[in-house]
């Protein structure tokens, strides 16, 4: 039985989220990577094989959801990826 088509629906949301918006923001790959797991962690999982199997059965309002999920999920993890930065610049300044 191959379960490589099995995702959480969200990965691929988010992981796009931050490209499209964050890659700018000066941080690591370590940083993008956290943000990310961070960010998924705030959103329920829901596991899929395909995407459009996901989006075809979803309303235009389900489809405005998910996605303020996402940028709100992203925006919050970024947040907290920035105050551990600034956190860690002052530990290692003192």
């Amino acid at each position: 039985m191959s379960m490589d088509t099995v995702h959480n629906y969200y990965e691929r949301l988010v992981i796009n989220e931050i490209r499209e918006h964050y890659l700018d923001k000066h941080l690591d790959e370590n940083q993008l990577a956290d943000m990310a797991c961070i960010a998924l962690n705030r959103l329920p999982p829901r596991y899929i094989r395909f995407d459009i199997d996901m989006s075809f059965y979803m309303s235009t309002h389900e489809h405005i959801e998910v996605e303020t999920r996402v940028k709100k999920a992203v925006r919050k993890a970024y947040k907290k990826i920035s105050k551990f930065s600034e956190d860690e610049f002052v530990a290692e300044a003192e």
